[in-house]
């Protein structure tokens, strides 16, 4: 589980295709704190650290991983936004995460708002409707609150912290980003589904 609170913003280092995925991920994290087999959310995408170095981690990434997300689409160089697992007693300061991306949102307008600047996604339709004004979202694993929803369409505002701390700063119009929706929505509308 995780927060949705970026920690830091790695970068890929080398990218490899051997039946799985391969990527190598340098990190800011004291590695030596890092298990093998310990979870790290890497743009929100749940991965297994198999393998460690002084200032890196490597991950597999399985095709069905690949196919659900936008992990397909990355290069070396890429920034990542980075999540170490949930700890008890760590502090909850943005949603709870699981790290399962259901799918890929597209970025569709972007409008600098004083040092906000407001984002628009187009949702998978088959996710718009568990997304709602005011409820939280995960986007490439940053906690993110929901401004409005028209649709398939929702905008959320990064405040300029979040441009500087996430890899969010470099994001642009087109861009494919990793959705999470919300647990609570997904149960609450399963519910309704069968009340």
């Amino acid at each position: 589980m995780f927060t949705g609170i970026i920690t830091d913003i790695g970068r890929i280092e080398a990218l490899s295709q051997s039946g799985d995925m391969h990527a190598r991920i340098k990190t800011g994290y004291d590695t030596g704190s890092i298990d093998i087999g310990a979870s790290i959310a890497s743009d929100g995408v749940c991965l297994t650290v198999v393998a460690l170095g002084d200032d890196w981690y490597d991950v597999d990434i399985s095709a069905e991983t690949v196919s659900k997300t936008n992990l397909g689409a990355w290069r070396v160089g890429h920034k990542v936004n980075l999540e170490r697992a949930l700890k008890v007693g760590d502090e909850l300061g943005g949603h709870i995460v699981s790290g399962h991306v259901d799918g890929v949102a597209e970025i569709i307008a972007m409008t600098d708002e004083g040092d906000s600047t407001r984002v628009q996604f187009r949702a998978p339709a088959d996710l718009a409707r568990f997304i709602a004004p005011k409820g939280s979202v995960a986007l490439n694993g940053t906690s993110l609150t929901v401004n409005e929803v028209e649709g398939d369409v929702f905008g959320v505002n990064l405040i300029s912290h979040t441009k500087e701390v996430t890899n969010w700063g470099h994001a642009k119009v087109g861009d494919r980003v990793n959705l999470e929706i919300d647990t609570l929505a997904r149960y609450v509308a399963r519910l309704a589904e069968y009340g």
